[in-house]
């Protein structure tokens, strides 16, 4: 994105780094956060998903082992010396960062899934486990070179204790016998030059045997170090020269070796370095509930919810209220005109969208609800705020006109204007005429732009071009107090008479100020808020028309399902009725024959006429059996079919089945209070912070919270 100093100035997008800044380890990292611009676009998505997946960490039990660090550049500059020599601590910070490195390698592969990016450049790094063998080979856990690191340096270690050891004893030897003689001062012994030495009464220090090291500031003691000892101190004094030497000589052969790995080290450093700063804008997400909105490849921007960060965080240290704002562009709506009242957020609105922009496109995670969408410009411009300049005696006007020209010379079909007060400062008239011709070169140059004016003109405008749109900052018409809130589709009223009125200023005045404004120019500004409601109040009855419609049609396809099994319910009892009935019937002859048999009619006459019904019967039934067995052929082919589809259909509900009760058990093992999840298809991550009985869960993103189906979520 190209963009000037002067344009992040005017949208403190330097004020907003500074608040990243303190959360790095490093004082190199946190001037590198400092410096940071919008990047390419590749670059800036994969920032923004690295710092998405270590946010994820800080709401669950996968905390990525990574802490504090000294960094190790000036190490890697004196490699390069020959012969050069590294300091203890030196080989200490590198350890320690080696050492991190290797934690990090081992905890990013088997959560792979959750933090994908991260792994994979941690998997890219060389770790070289020699690099901590070879320093712990001489050094010990507190930094201290071990007695083993060589075996001249053990050697030259155990003469210095035994001198040490000698000297301890024999210097109380001394101490005791001449103690015992009288020849001792009251403070009995000093120290000199770091040695032991027996204070002795300078009337007696021929009779100790010994060597002088001084003399009291009044003469009256003399400092000696006893006989005993003087020898076992050249060999200790020898000894540790020696020692120093050894020392030196294992730290050269030790830096050579490490050296022998500089490029393995510069890739850690480099890779700590981001690491770090890619923590601290998780951290900073963190605190103003920064997620990961869509990105789209496609010209379409949906905010939802959206906060200005630097507004947020103020405004959450002083307990007040932050108010989001919601507003959508894509290529059929790519201008964008507020307007209403002054104090009621229209400049506020405009910088946060700008600033939101540039966070997105400098990989810093946006505080909007996690189904917005947004996409990357090329270029950003802006018109914010007084210009004036003292240096080249510019007015206001004339430096806002100085810097639309720049404007109209670089805006583009990929560029993003933020006007504050378009075409104030000039006679109201002809300002607001230019500030028309503006508009529409902007308009025909297919740039999107976000203005705010009080301009009736560029109001009426903007109503008239399919693609530009109205917006209004709303206020209390009766007590005329801001309600902060962005509707979108009408224009807003600047309530001039009106707010002057509340301000206390004379109604006098305001009637001379309405009596010298012509009577229709008064009541347009009102006329066109009043249409602009007209109009959002159709477009709200169109849309419910539009969702009655689809209830309505709903409706009727499940009459006339319900029909149809109706339909069907009364065929069935239709032929049940004629099956009962025929049943009735052959049951009365029964009867008949009974009643006749037992009145004395003879057997033989009641059978003939049983075998007569029978044969009847039997015709009736042969006649319905060959319908019925076409019928019954029918049915056999289709339930053949139906079985057929039936058995693949079996095969795959088992499939299914199988696969529910893999998901379900899966699912069981990471569904649990504190576990990072998000919808499927969205980028957005929330906390389940709740599981209620229905299969739902209660999700919180931050800035909000909502109920859900398991089905719907997936884990991180």
């Amino acid at each position: 994105m190209h963009i000037n100093k002067d344009h992040l100035q005017e949208l403190e997008f330097d004020l907003l780094l500074q608040q990243i800044s303190p959360y790095c380890f490093s004082p190199k990292v946190a001037e590198k956060i400092l410096e940071i611009q919008p990047m390419p676009q590749d670059i800036a998505e994969i920032s923004l998903k690295k710092t998405s997946e270590f946010l994820t960490s800080f709401e669950s039990e996968n905390i990525i082992p990574f802490n504090e660090y000294s960094d190790i550049e000036s190490e890697l500059n004196l490699m390069q010396i020959e012969n050069f020599r590294l300091e203890s601590a030196s080989f200490i910070k590198i350890k320690s960062i080696t050492e991190q490195i290797g934690r990090l390698k081992k905890f990013f592969p088997p959560l792979q899934e959750i933090f994908p990016l991260l792994n994979e450049e941690a998997v890219a790094l060389d770790f070289q486990k020699i690099i901590i063998e070879k320093i712990d080979a001489v050094f010990n856990r507190f930094g201290e070179i071990k007695n083993e690191a060589s075996p001249i340096l053990k050697t030259l270690r155990a003469e210095i204790s035994s001198a040490k050891k000698s000297i301890q004893s024999n210097f109380g030897k001394a101490l005791v016998t001449y103690g015992n003689l009288g020849y001792l001062d009251d403070i009995r012994e000093s120290i000199i030059d770091e040695q032991r030495v027996l204070a002795v009464k300078s009337a007696y220090k021929k009779r100790v045997a010994g060597r002088a090291l001084g003399l009291s500031k009044t003469g009256s003691i003399t400092f000696v170090q006893p006989e005993n000892v003087v020898s076992h101190y050249f060999k200790l004094r020898d000894s540790e020269e020696a020692e120093a030497k050894e020392v030196d000589k294992i730290l050269r052969k030790l830096t050579w070796e490490i050296s022998v790995f500089q490029y393995q080290l510069s890739d850690y450093q480099e890779y700590i370095y981001d690491l770090d700063l890619t923590r601290a804008k998780a951290k900073f997400s963190e605190k103003i509930n920064g997620v990961l909105p869509k990105i789209n490849p496609h010209k379409t921007m949906r905010l939802i919810d959206a906060f200005h960060p630097l507004l947020l965080i103020k405004n959450k240290e002083n307990k007040k209220q932050i108010f989001p704002q919601t507003l959508k562009f894509t290529e059929h709506n790519r201008i964008i005109c507020i307007s209403g009242p002054n104090a009621g957020g229209k400049s506020i609105t405009l910088k946060t969208v700008g600033l939101l922009q540039l966070m997105l496109q400098s990989g810093i995670l946006v505080p909007v609800h996690a189904r917005s969408e947004m996409f990357f410009f090329d270029k950003l411009m802006t018109d914010i705020g007084d210009n004036q300049s003292i240096d080249n005696q510019l007015s206001t006007y004339s430096s806002r006109l100085k810097k639309m020209g720049k404007i109209i010379d670089e805006a583009d079909e990929n560029t993003l204007l933020l006007i504050d007060e378009f075409g104030t400062g000039s006679d109201p008239e002809l300002g607001g005429a230019l500030a028309e011709a503006f508009l529409e070169f902007f308009y025909d140059k297919k740039s999107f732009a976000i203005i705010t004016t009080h301009y009736t003109n560029i109001k009426i405008v903007v109503e008239q071009l399919p693609n530009a749109q109205n917006a209004a900052m709303l206020f209390d018409e009766n007590t005329l107090e801001p309600l902060y809130k962005l509707e979108l589709g009408q224009a807003g009223s600047s309530f001039t008479f009106e707010v002057a009125e509340k301000n206390k200023i004379p109604k006098f005045i305001i009637k001379s100020a309405k009596q010298k404004v012509e009577h229709d120019i008064i009541n347009l500004d009102k006329t066109i808020v009043r249409l602009q409601q007209e109009k959002f109040e159709v477009e709200k009855i169109k849309t419910n028309l539009a969702v009655q419609k689809d209830s309505a049609q709903n409706k009727t396809e499940n009459l006339q399902k319900l029909n149809e099994q109706m339909q069907q319910k009364l065929h069935n009892f239709q032929k049940l009725y004629e099956d009962e009935h025929r049943k009735l019937q052959f049951g009365n002859k029964v009867e008949t024959f009974i009643e006749s048999y037992v009145k004395g009619k003879s057997r033989k006459d009641v059978v003939k006429d049983f075998v007569k019904i029978l044969e009847q019967e039997k015709y009736r039934r042969s006649g319905e059996d060959k319908t019925e067995s076409k019928k019954l052929q029918v049915v056999k082919r289709k339930i053949t079919q139906q079985l057929k589809k039936e058995n693949v259909q079996e095969q795959i509900a088992e499939t299914n089945l199988q696969q529910e009760i893999k998901k379900e058990t899966d699912r069981n093992l990471w569904l649990k209070i504190g576990q990072r999840v998000r919808i499927k298809g969205s980028t957005s991550v929330g906390t389940i912070e709740q599981i209620q009985k229905n299969d739902k869960v209660s999700v919180n993103y931050g800035s909000f919270k909502t109920v859900i189906s398991v089905e719907e979520l997936e884990r991180i």
